[in-house]
């Protein structure tokens, strides 16, 4: 098929979530047929930001400034902290639009099959930081899973002493969803999240 070069790139972009093997394929083809409009600029775009992007120090997301675009700006409620498992949780959320406070990235949850305990997640700097800084809500926006339920107990048991108020994102119905294909305990949350019509 082709050379060596050619398979480690396939190798390579087939480890990119989302990508398989065939679809690496297919990109790695689509790239060599105009290396100088899609390759050259994608490998130059991919080295600068192994350069520039680091973990912010105060929430742990990634940005090329520290702390990050979203720390720095004084324009947010600092009284607000919505707590999330990845910087991808954060990216979504700040793509909805509808969240004005800081954020914390955890990087990840809380799994005993996993071997993942409180030390292996970023709960230390996130009791600190509400500890010094007139934070009066934290919001655990973490995933519905077992996993993510034992993180906002785990949370919420170290929070509340603090004096703050902790909340969690609404769980249940999407929009656009039919009851017939949801899962039990989506319905069961979403019956006791239940609010007035």
């Amino acid at each position: 098929m082709g050379g060596a070069e050619i398979e480690r790139l396939i190798a390579l972009l087939a480890k990119i979530p989302g990508l398989g093997p065939r679809s690496a394929r297919r990109a790695a083809l689509r790239m060599l047929q105009q290396p100088g409009a899609k390759m050259l600029p994608l490998a130059a775009a991919l080295a600068e930001a192994a350069r520039a992007v680091r973990p912010c120090s105060a929430c742990g997301n990634l940005d090329t400034q520290n702390p990050c675009s979203i720390c720095a700006d004084r324009t947010r409620d600092r009284s607000l902290i919505c707590v999330v498992e990845t910087v991808g949780d954060l990216w979504a959320l700040e793509r909805a639009g509808v969240f004005r406070g800081l954020y914390h990235v955890l990087g990840g949850a809380l799994s005993a099959l996993s071997g993942i305990g409180p030390e292996d997640l970023n709960a230390v700097s996130l009791l600190s930081r509400v500890t010094d800084s007139g934070v009066t809500e934290v919001i655990l926006a973490l995933s519905a899973t077992v996993d993510g339920a034992a993180t906002m107990h785990w949370l919420a048991e170290r929070l509340k002493p603090l004096g703050v108020t902790v909340t969690r994102v609404a769980q249940g119905v999407p929009i656009g969803g039919a009851l017939d294909i949801l899962d039990e305990g989506t319905l069961a949350t979403a019956l006791r999240a239940r609010r007035p019509a």
